[in-house]
């Protein structure tokens, strides 16, 4: 058994390069990408398809008229300007994927770090969307399943490590802490599940470190989804990014 946590974009390279078709990956985007994903397949979208690149999502807009269009650059919605044919339906706060707006309805979604780090994932025998809203839904289908292998992957915040991911990372690793300490657990699961404790008693606290949340925190309209994305145990969705390249909702 082992537990493994990566904090950096610079690791996503590496993870392609990887053999981790025996591992299940748990990706964190806490502000806000997989937070997001989680709020909207809880409000009843149908699927998600995450992509690298604003050129990617148009494509398939294309390909797909009805298909929504949600993400960021720099936090905020992608706009004419950066796509030379249309502004996104939606940015990339959970604030907006409301029920009615994302019910019965097909997403693509692109932004910074989330969806690069989805990506990057592709090999591994699971790849489950990982968020404080869903951490005990997680937490239990890694029981239930009882997976020997897991890698959690932190998003990150441009190039470097995020305060908040490894927040998140922490609180998983601490929630399974038990499943697997008789086996081979890193040192970056250590750090994770230290600084998760040190800061879980207040967690709101805790992120005014993060360089990302304070940056939403500046801004009026997004300081909400700090608090939002900072929920624990809202919802039992399972997220999965399966062999297509599409995020579902676990069937239970």
């Amino acid at each position: 058994m082992s537990l493994e946590v990566t904090f950096t974009p610079a690791e996503f390279v590496a993870l392609r390069q990887r053999d981790l078709s025996q591992t299940v990956c748990v990706v964190f985007d806490v502000l806000r990408a997989t937070t997001s994903m989680v709020t909207a397949l809880t409000n009843g979208a149908r699927e998600i398809i995450p992509v690298c690149e604003i050129a990617e999502a148009v494509a398939l807009r294309q390909a797909r008229p009805d298909l929504l269009l949600a993400g960021e650059r720099n936090g905020l919605r992608i706009l004419r300007a950066q796509t030379g044919s249309v502004d996104f339906d939606l940015g990339n706060s959970p604030r907006e994927f409301t029920r009615d707006r994302v019910g019965g309805r097909a997403m693509a979604i692109t932004t910074t770090n989330g969806t690069r780090a989805l990506q990057a994932c592709r090999g591994a025998r699971r790849v489950l969307v990982g968020s404080f809203l869903n951490l005990g839904a997680v937490a239990d289908w890694l029981a239930r399943e009882r997976v020997e292998k897991l890698l959690v992957v932190c998003s990150g915040t441009l190039e470097e490590a995020s305060y908040e991911d490894v927040l998140g990372a922490g609180a998983l690793c601490d929630a399974v802490w038990e499943q697997f300490s008789g086996g081979l657990v890193a040192d970056s699961a250590q750090v994770a599940r230290e600084i998760y404790r040190q800061g879980s008693g207040d967690l709101l606290a805790a992120v005014q470190r993060a360089r990302n949340a304070r940056r939403l925190l500046a801004l009026p309209e997004l300081r909400e989804d700090v608090t939002v994305c900072l929920q624990r145990a809202t919802t039992n969705v399972l997220a999965e990014l399966g062999a297509d390249g599409v995020v579902r909702r676990v069937s239970e």
